[in-house]
């Protein structure tokens, strides 16, 4: 697996820090969060070093969603929530704090108090369309 040397998941991969795993796999490792949302709150990495989720290996993405579904079906279990947050973040703008891909699985209860971010509507149905075609366009290329 390869890694870089000043990366904090990486040296948790590598054994060189400590962690409370949870789940692995040949290519992935799951362990608790330090900082906790709620109790249970795991993060789910690839063992081998990629900085985000644009320059993941998409080989990997069965296993992630795998690995997903255990963890999260255990933390339901484990902890008695009533659903789960999976998140990821790519960029300083998005919130990535640390720069290794990585998914937050958080058990969410009723009256937890969290809430999603603010969301918005399109000025028209127009710019709507406008922006679906904008990106249609794009893909196409």
């Amino acid at each position: 697996m390869s890694a870089q040397n000043d990366c904090i998941f990486c040296m948790i991969v590598e054994g060189k820090l400590p962690s409370s795993k949870v789940y692995e796999t040949e290519n992935l490792y799951a362990f608790l969060d330090l900082n906790p949302v709620h109790e249970g709150h795991t993060l789910i990495i690839p063992k081998k070093h990629c900085e985000n989720i644009f320059d993941a290996d998409p080989a990997i993405g069965q296993d992630v969603l795998c690995a997903m579904q255990r963890v999260g079906e255990a933390i339901k279990k484990v902890t008695g929530c009533t659903g789960v947050n999976i998140m990821q973040n790519n960029g300083k703008t998005a919130g990535q704090m640390v720069y290794h891909l990585h998914w937050h699985i958080i058990p969410r209860f009723a009256g937890d108090g969290l809430s999603l971010w603010p969301q918005q509507k399109y000025a028209s149905m127009d710019a709507m369309n406008d922006m679906a075609a904008r990106l249609r366009e794009e893909l196409a290329k």
